[in-house]
């Protein structure tokens, strides 16, 4: 700092302003008639600063000189931010509890969020269906249970009560009925009422009839049957024909919403798919006079529901392959008509070896063969795969025809009801699937048995 500053600065720190303005006016440095001018805006806000930073570190020596009051006021503003922060947080918390409640108040109006005990896991699982692998395999888009009610054309309302599972019901979707085994014993029907029909016949139209099923399987294909799965059979020197085991009830939930999730559907979809096409076989007992239907195990695929042969032929896709290549590294060919397997070769000596094998594969696949149901049938005795002869060729047995024949024939002379010994109710229906069913496996028996079939049912009064 120069002289003339030092000497400037001790002036005005001597001096008010009014003597520094006389003097500055007697010396002709200031004009006599002007006023103090006004101090710069900048000058003034550092002023305001300066003089509250004074007025802060002067309270805070008052303070200091008495230690119990400074506690006292730390104290109390720690208090006091500390509710600020409480309050805040209060705030925040019930701010995101209520976008939260919204957020599961959308969720629950577009998919089911609960379907009962044991089949519930998945449906709150967040993520949305493989758009690609749907539109690859030509499927309908769905990515929660709205779209899936909306595809079915019904509320998300009537969605939750079609897949609803209850351990005990007094409700139930399926009317249950027996029908006689041709082998001996009854086949447990589980037929389903007609909203839970309608879905299943969309699941089936929509979905499961756009998937490819093996070469090896001809049950419920269209464009196969009993004809074509007997076929590639004829003409062997040996049989094998195989029924597995509990069938229908051996495909799960767990391996029915599997399958809808290898087509590209999320979890909550390939949930409710799963719950509308399996049942648990269930029991009726009442209780306090009322009845219920008791589930005596899991959710399994239903016999009667048009749904499940399909899904067991997408299932077995992977056992139908494995199978199939069993079969060629022994010279033998597979086929599969819903739960009847059927090998047929020429080297009788690899029959251990191949049934070994299959027992293993099938086993691996979650599947087991019926021990009782087991039979290698070779060139010297009556061949069949699923009803039709194949010890030439495809065909019905001799003892068959000739019985039909002899039935047409009678009632031709003597009347149909002459010859409705088992008393079915339609007995005309009963002898046209008759006839329908061996021209279809040989066609050169079709004229003949026509023939004879209309000259019976003229001859009916």
């Amino acid at each position: 700092m120069n002289e003339k500053a030092r000497l400037y600065q001790r002036i005005t720190s001597e001096m008010n302003e009014e003597t520094v303005l006389a003097r500055m006016r007697m010396h002709g440095f200031w004009p006599a008639s002007a006023g103090v001018p006004p101090d710069p805006p900048e000058e003034v806000k550092d002023r305001q600063r300066i003089e509250k930073e004074i007025a802060r570190l002067a309270g805070e020596r008052k303070v200091a000189a008495d230690p119990e009051k400074a506690l006292a006021q730390e104290r109390k503003r720690r208090i006091e931010e500390s509710r600020k922060r409480r309050a805040e947080l209060k705030e925040k918390r019930a701010a995101e509890r209520e976008a939260r409640q919204k957020e599961w108040a959308a969720f629950r109006e577009r998919s089911v969020v609960h379907a009962g005990t044991g089949v519930s896991a998945g449906l709150e699982t967040p993520g949305r269906s493989s758009l690609e692998e749907l539109v690859r395999r030509g499927l309908p888009m769905m990515h929660d249970g709205q779209d899936l009610a909306r595809w079915l054309g019904i509320t998300i309302g009537k969605l939750r009560w079609l897949t609803y599972h209850r351990n005990a019901a007094a409700l139930v979707h399926y009317h249950r009925f027996g029908i006689p085994k041709k082998s001996g014993g009854i086949r447990a029907i589980s037929a389903p009422k007609a909203s839970l029909a309608v879905a299943q016949r969309w699941i089936l139209t929509r979905i499961l009839s756009r998937l490819t099923p093996d070469d090896a399987a001809h049950g419920f294909v269209h464009g196969r049957s009993i004809v074509s799965n007997a076929a590639p059979h004829a003409g062997r020197r040996v049989v094998i024909n195989m029924d597995m085991k509990d069938f229908f009830p051996t495909v799960t939930f767990r391996r029915v919403k599997g399958l809808f999730r290898r087509l590209g559907y999320n979890e909550p979809v390939a949930v409710l798919l799963a719950l509308l096409c399996t049942e648990p076989p269930r029991v009726a007992a009442e209780l306090g006079g009322k009845a219920y239907f008791i589930a005596l195990s899991s959710r399994t695929l239903p016999q009667g529901a048009c749904t499940s042969p399909a899904i067991t032929n997408a299932v077995c896709h992977r056992l139908d392959r494995r199978l199939t290549g069993l079969a060629a590294r022994h010279g033998f060919t597979y086929t599969r008509y819903a739960d009847d397997l059927t090998f047929s070769g020429d080297d009788a000596t690899a029959v251990g070896r191949l049934l070994r094998s299959i027992q293993s594969i099938a086993g691996s696949e979650g599947f087991v063969p019926h021990p009782e149901k087991t039979r290698v049938m070779r060139r010297g005795e009556r061949q069949e795969v699923t009803g039709v002869t194949v010890n030439d060729k495809v065909g019905v047995s001799r003892r068959e025809v000739r019985e039909l024949r002899a039935i047409l024939c009678n009632a031709a002379r003597l009347g149909l009801a002459t010859q409705n010994r088992e008393a079915h109710p339609d007995f005309a229906g009963y002898l046209r699937g008759r006839v329908a069913y061996v021209a279809m496996v040989d066609p050169s028996k079709k004229s003949k048995l026509e023939a004879a079939l209309a000259r019976a049912l003229e001859a009916k009064t």
